[in-house]
């Protein structure tokens, strides 16, 4: 018996941590219409961020990068629109959408 609920308990902790996307989620509908990473790419490096990593995550493009102002951290951007969502260093907002 108790090894039964010791297998529940990490099955269970472990689909919760599985489905975790990072700080932010997107809206981003049908990926044939979202720009390439490429794209988004071109346009921060030409507005003076400094990348160092793009991917997926949670339907955003997830940016570890330092901004123009010099902050660094993690931002996400619409995939379709590639506008900034939120920025993020360590758990503090620096940027949101809306805000």
């Amino acid at each position: 018996m108790k090894k039964l609920l010791v297998v529940l308990l990490f099955t269970i902790s472990s689909l919760q941590f599985a489905n975790a996307t990072g700080l932010h989620t997107c809206d981003a509908g049908d990926k044939s219409k979202w720009q390439t990473k490429e794209t988004l790419q071109k346009k921060l490096t030409e507005a003076g961020w400094k990348i160092r990593k793009i991917k997926e995550d949670g339907g955003c493009y997830e940016v570890y990068a330092t901004n123009p102002d010099g902050q660094r951290g993690e931002a996400y951007f619409h995939p379709e629109t590639l506008e900034l969502e939120i920025m993020a260093r360590r758990g503090k907002i620096l940027f949101k959408k809306g805000e």
